[in-house]
């Protein structure tokens, strides 16, 4: 227990952001001149704190005998999509009786180390065009491509060919980022990797090592930081969670290498530190994670955001991180839930109300399966 009150008392001496600005208007909103989205007119952002402390309940294993399940998106209707990421295939769950479903393979996936299908997103006009968005690894890149998804045709035959919207992301054995999400505004997000190469990070011009906000046609969004570039972030290591809270405020987990992992408030144009910071840092010209845990404890993958609170999945730290939020600050310590209880945990999604859909990622061959991983849980959270 000495162990995890040290641990606790550095996330709160973490707990504060030099930078966490606020996400771009969405269509239709309007904001006094020099008054960020969110934050009341005299620019003080006016936000309750969740209780300090929260609680985890699994209610239930929705479907099991997944192989290595990556991304996962709800669909409007009822119904799971999840991305299988060394298959390049992706299921339909039945939520309520746990039943799958092959939609079909991804062509031009190519699945190596930590690389193939991984995240997957709904088009934010999918009840009209039912298409799939996803981010995947190629021959030659990482790329993100959508799919129009037919429920008339058989199983296996209902996806369409993938339309490559965005290419040319460095690939690599290890660090090729892969979650995408569309965000309030509209706007595809992605969170890239360095691939290894380091330097990529702060390379402006390159993709790698980066958060990208593109349109859904795959071009740079307008009002992005650095005109006609995608880059919206730089100086990361390996983004794997994207998330937004109810004042349209963006967070992301990110991979450290051997001392810190990070959740960071990400500010349009800023700076995240990697190679030259890991965690915390002195230099004014990087952003400052917001918490941050030891390797060990975390290797954050996906988050999401309920009620107040970020939920983050723990890969090698095999548990579900609660981190209380006041604005884009840490209200409380972190707390940490199910700790080893189902192995790695990959994705984690809001499924409406007090309620999750997690993802577990032991069959991703840095695991030890049992039987009947690898699994989509339901839980509720508080």
């Amino acid at each position: 227990m000495p162990a995890v009150l040290a641990v606790a008392a550095l996330l709160l001496a973490a707990g504060c952001s030099s930078g966490g600005g606020h996400f771009p208007l969405a269509p239709g909103r309007t904001a006094s001149p020099g008054t960020a989205a969110g934050a009341s007119p005299s620019g003080r952002v006016a936000d309750p704190a969740p209780p300090a402390k929260g609680s985890v309940k699994v209610l239930r294993t929705v479907a099991e005998g997944l192989r290595t399940p990556w991304g996962l998106a709800p669909l409007p209707g009822g119904g799971l999509l999840v991305s299988s990421r060394d298959d390049g295939t992706i299921v339909r769950i039945d939520e309520k009786t746990g039943r799958t479903t092959v939609l079909g393979k991804v062509s031009g996936v190519a699945p190596a180390g930590e690389g193939g299908l991984l995240g997957i997103a709904l088009s934010p006009d999918y009840a009209a065009d039912h298409m799939v968005y996803a981010y995947f690894t190629s021959a030659s890149d990482n790329r993100i491509a959508r799919m129009l998804y037919d429920e008339r045709k058989p199983a296996g035959e209902q996806l369409g060919a993938p339309d490559t919207v965005f290419k040319g992301i460095p690939k690599g054995t290890v660090h090729n980022g892969g979650r995408i999400a569309f965000g309030p505004d509209g706007m595809l997000y992605a969170g890239t990797g360095e691939s290894g190469t380091r330097g990529l990070a702060q390379d402006k011009k390159s993709l790698g090592g980066k958060i990208l906000r593109l349109t859904p046609e795959g071009e740079p969004a307008p009002g992005n930081p650095f005109p006609g570039s995608p880059v919206y972030s730089y100086g990361h290591r390996n983004v794997q969670g994207l998330a937004w809270d109810d004042r349209q405020r963006l967070f992301a987990s990110e991979f450290g290498q051997d001392t810190w992992d990070e959740l960071n408030a990400i500010k349009p144009g800023g700076n995240y530190g990697w190679p030259q910071a890991e965690g915390r840092s002195s230099d004014a010209a990087l952003q400052n994670p917001m918490a941050q845990w030891h390797t060990d404890d975390a290797s954050p993958s996906g988050i999401a955001y309920v009620k107040g609170v970020i939920w983050m999945a723990g890969l090698k730290g095999q548990r579900l991180w609660r981190i209380p939020l006041r604005g884009t600050e840490t209200s409380a310590a972190p707390q940490p839930f199910l700790t080893g209880t189902y192995g790695r945990l990959r994705t984690v999604v809001a499924a409406g109300g007090d309620r999750v859909w997690l993802v577990t990622s032991n069959t991703d061959g840095r695991g030890h399966p049992k039987q009947g991983d690898d699994r989509v849980l339901e839980a509720q959270v508080r």
